[in-house]
């Protein structure tokens, strides 16, 4: 190694030496447990507030990290972020104030990670140099920017009829089977975006490793930061993945770069949330949901945007139950969001990928980041989608006569080109003028 290089390690470890140094708190906050009830830990003191992780140690030298998330009767009730084995009355509580930091910057890049920031992925350890709190407030409304330039996806349906810009918030609505996972993969490979950063909240342990290998890929990984979550762990743990990646984004979009943002699912955050809701004693609302779900979701949501050094632009996948696209947390996301993505079972099932169905879906921006050409030929492309699907079943039944009605006859004869420009092999993604040069072509012949 040379001087200079050895001289930049040193560097390097001793700003991260630093880093870690600032964030820890020089007061020792202690308090005792004194109940556990349920997912519950009562204890008297530390004075903690909602959302920091305090720190008990067993007999036997464990280690059980737990997260506050209310006070009842002068006591401190938390959520454990561990295994419990060993927990008793009478432990020790500690105040880790450092806990709500993480690391942050360009180190991260290629690397999975756990709910704390921590890497899983059997890599030397994450040298970042800096970290940030994860529960930073969202940027407010007058720090933003129009959002009026593309964010290309690599997806034609998208790209072509549900245009995306830099900043903007989408769902992806579907049940389970309808290739969200590929889809989110093909957009974090092909997209237009400087990094990605992928939340997977609550997914099983199995789809997570297959996520990262057969759908991400190595050369999505290159510029990607992974934040997992999986379903075993505790709820707390879990809504924690989803601020972290946050506050990583936010990190990377202060640098001025464009972000990706991917978190599969709001769903199960908002499940993990009602977790902690009901075991602190809230009241269950709309399905059991408790109010303070639908107080989490903008806080989440709001992060993302167009500002004027960099964007956040974010992709959220909402598990529908039962296809049902008006279920209490499908119905939030929906009016929260800038735009959504539907992902049609019917579809699928004829082996139709990807399953997006373009007239349910819509793009909130899509007047502000496409030109006049692209927009008139995609009203020209979703009429004749709309015609044919409103005759469907007659044409199937051979009911209808062809010359009743021109539209009409102009969609059928371009059913197939039609077919042909939403379908596509998400193994590779398409460039953005190649989709509107496309989408030209085919809108002339309807």
């Amino acid at each position: 190694m040379t001087d200079a290089a050895l001289i930049d390690d040193l560097r390097s470890s001793l700003v991260a030496r630093v880093a870690r140094v600032s964030a820890l708190d020089p007061f020792r906050s202690v308090g005792v447990v004194r109940e556990v009830v349920g997912l519950l830990i009562e204890s008297e003191g530390p004075p903690a507030s909602l959302g920091d992780v305090v720190e008990m140690r067993t007999d036997d030298g464990g280690r059980i990290r737990a997260q506050c998330v209310g006070f009842r009767d002068g006591r401190l009730l938390s959520i454990p972020l561990d295994e419990v084995d060993g927990l008793r009355p009478g432990l020790e509580v500690v105040l880790r104030g450092e806990a709500s930091h993480a690391p942050v910057g360009d180190a991260l890049l290629g690397r999975v990670l756990d709910g704390f920031g921590g890497p899983i992925d059997d890599k030397p350890p994450i040298n970042a140099g800096r970290t940030r709190s994860i529960y930073d407030p969202a940027p407010g409304p007058l720090e933003r920017v129009p959002i009026d330039e593309p964010l290309a996806t690599g997806v034609r349906v998208i790209d072509g009829l549900l245009p995306c810009g830099k900043g903007q918030r989408v769902g992806l609505f579907g049940g389970s089977g309808v290739g969200k996972s590929t889809l989110l993969g093909a957009m974090a490979r092909n997209s237009s975006a400087d990094v990605n950063v992928i939340a997977l909240i609550g997914e099983r342990n199995r789809e997570v490793r297959g996520f990262l290998e057969d759908v991400l890929g190595e050369e999505g990984m290159r510029r990607s930061v992974v934040v997992t979550a999986t379903s075993e762990q505790p709820a707390p743990l879990r809504v924690r993945a989803a601020f972290l990646a946050a506050a990583i984004a936010d990190d990377f979009r202060e640098q001025g770069r464009d972000v990706l943002l991917i978190m599969d699912s709001v769903t199960r955050l908002a499940t993990a949330q009602r977790e902690i809701g009901l075991a602190a004693g809230e009241p269950p609302s709309q399905k059991g949901y408790p109010p303070s779900v639908f107080q989490l979701l903008p806080r989440v949501f709001e992060r993302a945007g167009r500002f004027e050094q960099g964007s956040v632009t974010a992709f959220f996948t909402v598990l529908v139950e039962g296809d049902d696209m008006n279920e209490p947390i499908a119905d939030a996301v929906r009016g929260l969001l800038d735009g959504h993505v539907v992902l049609s079972r019917e579809l699928a099932s004829r082996n139709h990928f990807p399953a997006i169905d373009a007239l349910e879906s819509v793009s909130r921006v899509a007047r502000e980041v496409a030109p006049e050409q692209q927009l008139a030929d995609a009203g020209r492309m979703l009429e004749a989608m709309a015609a044919y699907r409103r005759s469907e079943d007659l044409i199937n039944l051979g009911a209808y006569t062809q010359g009743a009605n021109p539209k009409l006859d102009a969609a059928v004869q371009a059913q197939e080109s039609l077919n042909e420009f939403l379908r596509q092999d998400l193994r590779a993604g398409d460039d953005l003028e190649g989709t509107r040069s496309r989408l030209r072509a085919l809108a002339e012949t309807v």
